[in-house]
């Protein structure tokens, strides 16, 4: 098992039932950024709903959406929440952060549902995944 990553196989998942393991990451992982448009589709279904559902069935470590305020792509046009010109397809960014594994078993599943859109890996370093308990603070010095 390598050394920065703990698979708790005890951990009771916080939806009781749940078929996922908890995941706490520690140490060096990756995050995948994949930043799409609100309207963007895959089978009639809003792309970054069905990029948080196969995350989580694949029982990846988490996955956020972020919606941006502005933003321009490829098309260099740009996309705002002003008043003046108010878009209807902001831009979106998907965060997962995982182990490097899970990362690339993922891609493939971009690579069927993504097709525009930008899609970068980063080695990161995980401080605290808050999915587990947190250490009681001590008194301090």
């Amino acid at each position: 098992m390598s050394p920065w990553l703990h698979r708790d196989r005890s951990a009771p998942h916080p939806q009781e039932g749940h078929p996922h393991e908890a995941v706490y990451l520690e140490g060096r992982a990756q995050r995948l950024s994949i930043f799409i448009g609100e309207t963007d589709q895959f089978h009639h279904r809003p792309l970054y709903a069905e990029i948080v559902a196969r995350a989580h069935r694949l029982g990846m470590a988490g996955a956020t959406v972020i919606r941006g305020l502005e933003g321009f792509g490829a098309s260099h046009h740009v996309h705002t929440t002003r008043i003046l010109s108010l878009s209807e397809d902001l831009p979106l960014v998907v965060l997962i952060v995982d182990t490097p594994e899970s990362i690339a078993r993922f891609l493939p599943h971009l690579d069927e549902m993504i097709s525009e859109g930008l899609v970068v890996i980063d080695d990161v370093d995980v401080v605290q995944y808050v999915g587990r308990p947190a250490a009681r603070p001590g008194p301090r010095p």
